[in-house]
């Protein structure tokens, strides 16, 4: 690469990941030599971008938090504006965006100048959200440090209470963060118990990164999302549906989530879904919200839930007409 601004960029937004970057991994990426690394760390800290270096085996080079920002086109105001926004869609259960939101806050929150971060604090600890459904709420700065934890391979401490109330230092080489339902899971392998565990966010506190790297585990399944649908059918009591959805599978399994449940194809027009929540309000919203017509075959229960939520809101609509 030899367009140094565009070489420049390349560098700051492999820089902007929370993790360390070795000098010759940097290289590679950028098809360039560790001594044209180097120079450009030194062009970069000229620029006031705060880079550190550390050394040793698992050393490198990482963005600190400083008086600059990153190339990212925003003024003060939108970068407060935006890390708000991030923080408000990490504790709500938008299916889709939460994961997301978490990783782009962890990055934001890397690089944001001290006179920013306490402006940010100061409009959330002024702002109470109105949170849907019943679900825990979760500390979105806890959710950052677990997803930065994540995307370096670093170990992760914190304290955990399990389903009784009792109390544990935990020691985990994390994996993924998963949104299920109207909670956050972490999937990760214990060190202490030499096995994977799921975490449930709301029960952990005072997330720590060590700073210990690790070589990343083979996960037991396909994939978190389906390793946290499995424990928690095996440990909960839940509440299991089978529908027909009319509408493609192609469609709707372009947006649904594998933990929305088993979707397959019946015919070009229509698909089974076999799902599971621990609640018939939760099953009846997923179903409600999934955008497009749909038959329920079991439980008869949760047929007789839906037409009890129907009338609710039939007569809620005319009694907002008549007012």
């Amino acid at each position: 690469m030899t367009d140094t601004p565009g070489r420049l960029l390349g560098l700051l937004s492999l820089l902007q990941t929370p993790r360390e970057w070795p000098g010759s991994e940097l290289a590679d990426r950028l098809q360039v030599s560790p001594r044209t690394i180097r120079r450009d760390i030194d062009r970069l800290r000229e620029l006031g971008y705060p880079v550190e270096a550390t050394r040793g085996p698992v050393g490198g080079y990482r963005l600190v938090a400083g008086a600059a920002m990153p190339p990212l086109l925003l003024d003060d105001e939108e970068a407060v504006a935006i890390a708000v926004g991030l923080r408000t869609a990490a504790g709500h259960a938008v299916e889709g965006i939460e994961e997301a939101s978490v990783r782009a806050l962890a990055k934001l929150v890397q690089v944001l100048p001290a006179r920013l971060r306490h402006r940010v604090a100061t409009l959330n600890a002024a702002t109470v959200p109105v949170l849907p459904g019943d679900g825990p709420r979760i500390d979105p700065e806890d959710l950052a440090v677990l997803a930065s934890a994540v995307a370096a391979r670093e170990r992760l401490r914190f304290d955990y209470r399990d389903r009784g109330g009792a109390a544990t230092r935990r020691q985990v080489e994390p994996h993924r963060l998963v949104s299920y339902g109207r909670r956050w899971y972490l999937v990760g392998h214990d060190l202490d118990r030499d096995d994977w565990r799921i975490f449930r966010v709301d029960r952990l506190a005072d997330p720590q990164r060590t700073g210990l790297r690790f070589e990343p585990r083979e996960l037991p399944a396909a994939d978190a999302g389906a390793y946290v649908a499995g424990k928690l059918a095996r440990h909960q009591d839940t509440h299991r549906a089978v529908v027909t959805l009319h509408a493609p599978y192609e469609r709707l399994a372009t947006h649904m989530s594998a933990a929305a449940g088993e979707l397959e194809p019946i015919d070009e027009h229509s698909c089974r879904l076999r799902t599971r929540a621990d609640s018939l309000d939760w099953l009846a919203v997923r179903l409600a919200t999934v955008g497009c017509d749909f038959e329920v075959h079991e439980p008869p229960e949760l047929r007789d839930h839906l037409r009890a939520l129907a009338t609710r809101i039939e007569r809620s609509l005319g009694a907002a007409g008549n007012s």
